[in-house]
């Protein structure tokens, strides 16, 4: 779990579905067979009226959003395997909610959560928070996504075979490694964060 995203909404991790659904309950994809193989059960309570969690840097007055219900989010699970994410991350957008689940990563609009986006990496091996930068990175096999307060700023184009590594962010640039299969060997890259640009080979 990741929430020093600045956030106007608290969430609980359940430990498995209540035995009296609430109000409200959302279940994401959407097909009741996904939820079957298992999921993550998440109690949002969106719109703190009050106080917003997190930090807003350079922000005297951060903007708060209406109080809404508290609703349960279903989220299905992905795989049941350790090498995956499972939690919850706090993102540039105050009222979203990131919910990964078994390496599923499902993003959610508090104050509405019938509006969703899934994540298409199947599964997102890494969620890496880059606070400064204004952007939550997901990680997958062949690429890296960049969402933003907007929603998708970017996906990168296929930098691997199997297998990506960041390892390391400055100066407004990515620098990450894959594994090509074609010559057996890893190779180096570094991407424009604004963009997803490939801009060189480390």
């Amino acid at each position: 779990m990741d929430l020093r995203f600045a956030h106007s909404w608290h969430a609980e991790m359940l430990t498995a579905r209540p035995g009296i659904l609430p109000a409200r309950h959302f279940v994401y994809p959407g097909q009741v067979e996904e939820v079957e193989r298992g999921a993550l059960e998440v109690m949002v309570s969106p719109g703190a009226p009050d106080f917003v969690f997190g930090t807003w840097e350079g922000v005297t007055n951060p903007p708060t959003l209406p109080c809404a219900q508290p609703f349960l989010a279903t989220c299905a699970l992905g795989f049941r395997d350790s090498a995956v994410p499972t939690g919850l991350w706090s993102t540039p957008n105050p009222a979203e909610i990131c919910a990964v689940s078994g390496g599923y990563a499902y993003l959610i609009d508090t104050a509405a959560p019938e509006w969703f986006t899934m994540i298409p990496f199947r599964p997102v091996l890494e969620v890496r928070p880059l606070i400064a930068e204004k952007m939550l990175l997901f990680v997958g096999h062949h690429a890296i996504m960049a969402w933003d307060g907007q929603g998708e700023a970017w996906k990168s184009e296929k930098l691997s075979d199997e297998g990506v590594t960041i390892t390391g962010v400055e100066a407004g640039t990515l620098r990450g490694c894959g594994w090509d299969m074609m010559t057996d060997k890893e190779t180096y890259f570094v991407l424009d964060l604004r963009t997803g640009t490939h801009i060189a080979s480390a």
